[in-house]
């Protein structure tokens, strides 16, 4: 199994221990995602450290405030280290207003670019206002405008009445665990539309903890849970799921 999205950082425990628990519950490749530039650093420090642990290099949306060329160029020196797999996580949030969505246009336009120049996928961010769309409708003509045909993952895919037009744009959608959870029906249909060679799981850990565990904090290890309920609406066994997720990181990531 995978992580195509965490924030080891952020977790509760020592990164040893939540590794450990991690290749316990079977999961072998960990995607360590940056929000600015210092916890950038700790995301290539930890890959370096790690051979299960690989990194995204990013200004989170809502940490967009500041964002200039030098930050940009930051982000791209850091996307030609080794082990850097992807470029984010970017995009637009309309929930928070931490970030003016001028700052945020900006800094997701830049990294849009730098993940075109450097030929890494970008992880994209998403959310919207209650009931509303704004934020996830501008990212998907601005993907379509400036990022050709460079990769693009959904991370916690949220948008389940754009689930069909993320696929046939061919971008990978990744599942959180939100998608457990009992309000989610509409999530797990989406879940089950996906084209298997473009569906990933991921926890966003330490957030979005699945339904069987609620309560406690988030972790890579618990990223089987959310397999297990997308494996359940797909149709097919775990097992097969798990091959899939992990051909999937495979030729997204190249790890």
């Amino acid at each position: 199994m995978i992580d195509s999205h965490t924030h080891l950082f952020l977790c509760e425990g020592e990164e040893d221990e939540l590794l450990a628990a991690a290749a316990a519950a079977g999961v072998e490749r960990i995607l360590n995602i940056g929000l600015d530039e210092a916890t950038n650093a700790d995301v290539v420090a930890a890959a370096e450290r790690h051979a299960a642990v690989f990194a995204s290099v990013g200004r989170h949306p809502n940490d967009a405030e500041g964002f200039d060329e030098e930050a940009a160029a930051a982000i791209a020196a850091l996307a030609g280290h080794e082990q850097v797999r992807a470029v984010g996580e970017t995009g637009l949030d309309f929930y928070r207003d931490t970030a003016s969505p001028a700052a945020q246009r900006r800094a997701f336009a830049a990294q849009v670019e730098i993940a075109a120049e450097v030929g890494l996928p970008l992880v994209i961010h998403a959310r919207d206002a209650d009931g509303e769309s704004a934020a996830i409708d501008e990212i998907f003509a601005t993907l379509d405008a400036r990022a050709g045909s460079n990769p693009v993952v959904l991370h916690c895919f949220s948008a389940p009445q754009r689930v069909a037009d993320a696929a046939e744009r061919g971008w990978y959608c990744s599942f959180a665990g939100n998608v457990t959870y009992p309000r989610s029906e509409a999530l797990r249909e989406a879940a089950a539309q996906v084209p298997a060679d473009r569906i990933l799981v991921e926890t966003d850990a330490p957030f979005l903890t699945p339904q069987p565990l609620r309560g406690q904090r988030n972790q890579p290890a618990y990223v089987v849970e959310t397999a297990r309920v997308v494996a359940a609406v797909r149709g097919v066994s775990y097992e097969e799921l798990e091959a899939t997720v992990a051909a999937n990181g495979r030729s997204l990531f190249g790890w």
